[in-house]
């Protein structure tokens, strides 16, 4: 392991290390997002050559060549014992079909999993896309960290790799400790909103929101899987003023969300914030709080089979019928006709 972290071009080196059966939007989402970033940073500098100037990828496979992917379209790779650990910047590993039953468990390639074990020390950071950590846990990485991945592969991750602590609720984790970051994130689309964290901590907010705009993808997910687009949607109007506190209203939905207490969250006066809000938002502070709650209630009654009493106290309605009657304003149905029609059987 090398005592510090090597020295890197200007341009990052994003390697994605692939596995046969590799879900298509894990590595292609996050590449999109990583040249959508370098277009507007060759913009910004005034660039134009071939040369790039704030990232370069490259997709890469034990074998190299073509690879199979879940999706049936075949990418591809270079062979990863091309490569020198030295110039990788960020190594990503993106997801696999994982299956987990009496029959069956997915074995991970033993290939792969050496070269990632033995390549992460070189890189600067380490990263997974959705079942992706199951990689990086067989590699020793995820060893006493907290670790995402898709919700569905949650239980099957902390069992199979105990001395990881699973949370199946962020979009993505960024751990860092002993000197070693890594980030780990939830399933297929979460690698966009990964990648565009990773661009925001490398190039700042103005150029991960102009890839997120080019995505028409919002720039970020606060708090946890759970929240959806009335969040984002706040967030990408407002810019990076009321980022912090999109982040805390999505985690605090239960409690009191009034004019005042927003205002103090953001360190305002009542009157200065009312006003700031709608002008960065374009709509009030109790309008996005009425949208996120509903939105929240709605996730819950998919994901959950949580009575409506307490779904409703958690996404701060206080009662059933306030609930009842927010869900129908919003989706013209009742609670449980909306998770009967939507919740997995």
């Amino acid at each position: 392991m090398p005592s510090q972290p090597p020295s890197h071009a200007a341009a990052r080196h994003v390697v994605f290390a692939v596995a046969p059966e590799l879900v298509l939007l894990d590595a292609c989402g996050p590449v999109e997002a990583f040249w959508r970033a370098e277009l507007a940073m060759r913009a910004a500098s005034g660039t134009s050559g071939a040369e790039p100037c704030a990232y370069r990828t490259t997709l890469a496979s034990v074998a190299g060549g073509v690879l199979p992917t879940f999706a049936g379209m075949p990418i591809v790779t270079e062979r990863l014992d091309t490569l020198d650990p030295a110039t990788i910047d960020t190594l990503i590993v993106p997801g696999i079909p994982i299956y987990d039953t009496a029959d069956t468990t997915t074995a991970l390639q033993p290939e792969l999993v050496a070269w990632i074990a033995a390549a992460a020390p070189y890189a600067r950071r380490v990263a997974s896309v959705c079942t992706g950590a199951f990689y990086l846990a067989a590699a020793g990485l995820l060893d006493g960290r907290r670790a995402a991945t898709h919700w569905r592969n949650a239980a099957q991750l902390a069992r199979r790799f105990p001395r990881v602590e699973v949370d199946p609720e962020p979009i993505f984790i960024r751990d860092e400790r002993d000197g070693r970051v890594v980030w780990t994130s939830a399933g297929v689309t979460a690698g966009i909103d990964l990648a565009l964290a990773l661009i925001e901590e490398d190039c700042g907010h103005a150029v991960a929101m102009q890839a997120a705009r080019r995505l028409v993808v919002f720039m970020k997910r606060p708090g946890g899987q759970s929240q959806f687009s009335e969040a984002l949607a706040a967030q990408a109007s407002a810019g990076a003023e009321f980022d912090a506190l999109h982040g805390w209203m999505a985690a605090n939905l239960h409690g009191e969300l009034s004019v005042e207490r927003l205002a103090e969250e953001a360190r305002m006066s009542p009157r200065t914030f009312a006003r700031r809000y709608v002008d960065a938002v374009g709509r009030t502070p109790a309008r996005t709080v009425a949208a996120m709650r509903v939105e929240a209630a709605a996730h819950a009654l998919v994901q959950s089979r949580r009575p409506l009493k307490r779904i409703a106290a958690d996404c701060g309605f206080g009662t059933e019928q306030n609930l009842r009657r927010a869900f129908e304003r919003s989706y013209g149905v009742l609670p449980l006709d909306y998770r009967a029609r939507f919740a997995a059987s």
